[in-house]
């Protein structure tokens, strides 16, 4: 089985859609350590990629008043059980443009893994960009993934970003997002991971609400059990009139898993407003009793608890 049928496999078997990469009108890029594997673009959007002694850099540009039909699709991993992959991307959405991104990184036999993704992005004005970005990263938990963003999302704009992890083991997760919003624009950013094992995570999300009338939202939804870690930090800046932000984070943990939250809000102007919550402990009783009155077991009960609260 050649490198790419086996990425594909992978692929395939974490949610990925194989057909899409086979599809003319849909654009994509997929990778395996320092390798492109396959690409394509289509009418409208620029995509220059190189590979390089550490990974895969790459350049993509949507054009002015383009809207993508299909979303374009990235697969970025590493198929054996030692390696180093970085992934450098700096992406342009021009004004009136549209576009939606479905990310899959992939590391299923990972015991001595490093992944780094080092991304820019730069929205124009009129412009939307949504980026759903899914991990796995097998079951050993020999992996370390340090993602970093820094985004502009420029006038009227938007910018969703959702990054899920919550099949198989996480490993070490290190998060660093940095997002500014320009006038009337909004920002998303969503994250989803549930931890076990010795895993550990930090999220580190910033939302700067630069521009006026700007809206903001950080959503963390975090699961953990044995002895696994994590710590939460959402942080939202309101500096113009009109601006309002909100940073919502909710942990659940059991056994010894250990988690903290520290939502930062600050506000710069006295026309704006900045909001926050976290939730941090066990499932909920009242819950836990409705679902096992119906029959589940306390096990399963949490199961059903979890999932629902990560998904």
């Amino acid at each position: 089985m050649s490198e790419l049928d086996s990425l594909l496999q992978v692929f395939g078997e974490a949610g990925g859609d194989r057909g899409a990469l086979g599809d003319t009108k849909t654009a994509h890029l997929a990778a395996s350590g320092h390798a492109i594997l396959s690409s394509r673009t289509v009418e409208g959007l620029e995509v220059e990629a190189m590979e390089t002694s550490r990974g895969i850099s790459a350049r993509l540009r949507l054009r002015a008043g383009v809207r993508l039909e299909n979303p374009v699709h990235l697969c970025f991993g590493v198929l054996h059980e030692e390696g180093t992959q970085e992934i450098v991307m700096d992406v342009t959405i021009e004004d009136d443009a549209k576009a939606s991104f479905i990310a899959h990184c992939i590391f299923p036999k990972a015991k001595k893994v490093r992944h780094i993704m080092n991304a820019v992005v730069a929205i124009g004005e009129n412009a939307e960009m949504r980026y759903a970005e899914t991990h796995y990263h097998g079951l050993h938990g020999g992996i370390e993934v340090m993602p970093t963003l820094s985004a502009l999302v420029g006038k009227n704009s938007r910018y969703c970003a959702d990054f899920t992890l919550i099949t198989g083991r996480v490993g070490k997760l290190d998060i660093d997002y940095d997002v500014t919003a320009a006038e009337n624009a909004v920002v998303e950013l969503t994250t989803r991971v549930f931890g076990h094992g010795n895993d550990e995570l930090i999220i580190k999300e910033r939302v700067v609400l630069a521009g006026e009338n700007s809206r903001g939202l950080i959503k963390a939804r975090v699961a953990l059990e044995d002895q696994a870690k994590a710590e939460v930090r959402g942080i939202t800046e309101g500096n113009a009139a009109g601006a309002r932000g909100h940073v919502d984070c909710m942990e659940i943990v059991k056994d010894q898993a250990i988690a903290r939250a520290v939502p930062i809000v600050q506000v710069n102007n006295p026309l704006a407003k900045v909001t926050h919550e976290a939730a941090i402990g066990s499932v909920d009783k009242r819950q836990m009793e409705t679902l096992m009155a119906h029959g589940l077991s306390s096990q399963e009960a949490v199961d059903v608890i979890v999932k629902g609260i990560l998904h």
